[in-house]
């Protein structure tokens, strides 16, 4: 063996324990990727995320959106998107066949007119009528004796929609005609109109007047006078995600949704 021989042995060697040391932590970080790979694989987009459609009546509109936040938050992964109209428009889009998982209406005639549609069907909250008269209440507006005045112009629902068929109940019932200068397709239409000074009163729920301020002047109808609204939730057979749309129903009675609802003004049912 020559002596330049003798001499490159311990560099070679050197250099061969070196490079051994620097793959050691390479091959374990090698393996850590292969195995968060394998991992992330088990878990696909659609597991981890889901969509839920809610059709809800327009009175509902506000304490919804709290609800939906809250539901979202206490169900990661879960979005939940409210459409809202009068209940009978909901009704016929049930029936028309538009993608949704669960539908709330505002009263129970509606939603038994769906039987074939929806599962079995829950009371999630109730709502009493009441006045709204314009800003100020101008003409003392005071009762609901008051709307037969031909001089006011007076905005009811529609009587397909439930506020406009809770509104001829406690009219009637009380003997009082009303000629209303128009009819709208829902509740918040109504209030709306009166909101705007396009009409002097009209009735709607309690909890529609608690977010107009005081934009509206509240007039109470006493409870002997008065209809009690019945909302109903139930889950959609077209649903595509039928154990989800339950739970969200479910959901809905339970004392965290039932806190705000009532924070809302809504009647426990």
């Amino acid at each position: 063996m020559s002596l330049s021989t003798l001499a490159l042995t311990p560099r070679r060697t050197a250099a061969a324990v070196l490079t051994a040391a620097l793959l050691v932590p390479l091959a374990a970080c090698g393996g850590g990727k292969d195995d968060t790979k394998k991992a992330d694989s088990t878990q696909s987009p659609a597991a981890q995320s889901k969509t839920l459609t809610v059709l809800a009546a327009a009175s509902l509109t506000d304490v919804f959106k709290t609800a939906g936040a809250a539901y979202e938050k206490a169900h990661p992964g879960t979005t939940v998107k409210f459409s809202f109209a009068g209940s009978q428009e909901l009704a016929a889009q049930v029936k028309q066949g538009a993608p949704a998982d669960a539908l709330v209406t505002a009263d129970t005639k509606t939603m038994d007119g769906l039987k074939g549609e929806t599962g079995t069907p829950t009371v999630i909250a109730k709502n009493r009528l009441v006045i709204a008269a314009a800003k100020g209440n101008p003409h003392k507006v005071g009762a609901l004796k008051d709307l037969a005045d031909t001089k006011l112009k007076v905005v009811l629902a529609a009587p397909e929609v439930p506020v406009g068929r809770y509104s001829k109940k406690v009219l009637d019932a009380q003997k009082i005609t009303v000629k209303p200068v128009s009819q709208e397709p829902n509740v918040r239409a109504v209030l709306s109109k009166v909101e705007l000074g396009e009409a002097d009163a009209g009735i709607v729920y309690k909890t529609d007047t608690l977010k107009s301020g005081d934009k509206v002047v509240t007039v109470d109808i006493p409870d002997a006078q008065n209809a009690i609204a019945e909302y109903p939730a139930a889950s959609l057979k077209s649903s595509k995600d039928a154990a989800a749309a339950e739970e969200f129903v479910k959901w809905l009675s339970t004392s965290e949704a039932q806190k705000i609802l009532a924070d809302a003004g809504f009647q426990q049912p």
